[in-house]
């Protein structure tokens, strides 16, 4: 069985885009696309700031509701913390807003 894992991509324009997937890197290549969310599209480019492996669908459903709840400063301390919780590659700090 394959995991689910969370994501945060940084858009753009600075803001935060919050999503699940099985496969991270081929979600983030739809995203590229203008395939995925329509909320990124048109705010490229995007970079993968932060993943996290949560196992079944259900509970990348419930933490990726739970990243969304947070305010952003929070989610920005996330993704500058320690190396991720079991997700394929580490978690990557975010760059400074432009």
């Amino acid at each position: 069985m394959t995991a689910w894992s969370v994501y945060l991509l940084r858009c753009g324009d600075g803001t935060l885009y919050c999503g699940i997937a099985l496969d991270v890197a081929a979600r983030l290549a739809q995203h590229a696309a203008g395939k995925g969310a329509k909320y990124t599209r048109g705010r490229a480019p995007l970079k993968l700031v932060y993943t996290e492996a949560c196992g079944t669908k259900a509970d990348a459903l419930r933490r990726e509701r739970a990243i969304k709840r947070m305010p952003r400063e929070a989610k920005l301390r996330l993704c500058a913390r320690a190396p991720s919780r079991g997700a394929d590659r580490p978690r990557r700090p975010l760059d400074p807003a432009p």
